[in-house]
């Protein structure tokens, strides 16, 4: 359970600095 919760943080942090680094418009 707690593993899953941190990957997920993880996966969301990661995802926040590829969209503020590569800003994409859609």
């Amino acid at each position: 359970m707690m593993m899953l919760l941190f990957l997920v943080c993880i996966l969301a942090f990661v995802y926040l600095i590829y969209v503020l680094l590569k800003p994409e418009r859609f």
